[in-house]
């Protein structure tokens, strides 16, 4: 045991165990990642089930009086700029492991950009709307999924900030050419926050390509 171990109380750790933390660090941020996406394909779920459960017994005429739908102009609008999100930040995950720091930082910024876009057009759409929120079963379900859209919004570009900026500071802050892509744990956890990172946001674009084509299309 070092002598700095002994003055602080703490033991020193081997190598070994010090490998062993480092894995366990990483694999709670690959499970993590994986679990988040499974608790948002349930959230996702139960409004696809209330679209189609409401769409399949309209009874009353009730689901979509005098075929209203939101504003169609908005809904590609933000379709695409979150498609463009998700493709920015899959590119910019393959281009750091091909070991292109720049190229992921470009591609994660222009990523945030585009997400705020989207999600300012979100809100606004809201104020652009023919119908009521509870006027029918159509404007019901669109109104959940407007809200639903602006959180995933918010945590997507939140999630590709916080990414990016940390990145900024292991290169800031880590000695050595690259440091990104360097043994450090600090760079190792980032890479695998990389990883989760860019499989959410695919995760996002897919789904918004089903609710885009449920709420603008059907």
């Amino acid at each position: 045991m070092s002598n700095s171990a002994i003055q602080s109380g703490q033991p020193s750790l081997s190598n070994e165990e010090r490998e062993y933390e480092m894995r366990a660090l990483i694999s709670s941020i690959w499970t993590g990642g994986r679990l988040f996406i499974g608790i948002y394909t349930f959230m996702l779920a139960s409004l696809v089930f209330s679209y189609f459960y409401l769409r399949s017994s309209d009874t009353g005429l009730l689901w979509r009086p005098d075929h209203v739908t939101a504003p169609r102009a908005f809904g590609f609008l933000i379709f695409g700029l979150s498609l463009v999100t998700g493709l920015l930040a899959y590119v910019g995950r393959k281009r750091l492991v091909m070991g292109s720091f720049q190229d992921f930082s470009v591609a994660a910024w222009s990523g945030v950009v585009t997400g705020l876009i989207a999600l300012l057009l979100q809100i606004i759409e809201l104020s652009h709307l023919s119908f009521y929120p509870g006027s029918s079963g159509y404007a019901s379900t669109f109104i959940g999924f407007a809200v639903m859209n602006i959180v995933s919004l918010v945590i997507s570009a939140y999630w590709l900030e916080t990414t990016v900026a940390r990145g900024m500071r292991i290169r800031r802050e880590v000695e050595g050419e690259n440091p990104e892509f360097s043994s450090n744990p600090r760079a190792r956890a980032f890479r695998a926050d990389v990883a989760a990172m860019s499989y959410f946001q695919v995760f996002l674009t897919l789904a918004g390509a089903l609710l885009f084509a449920m709420f603008y299309l059907m």
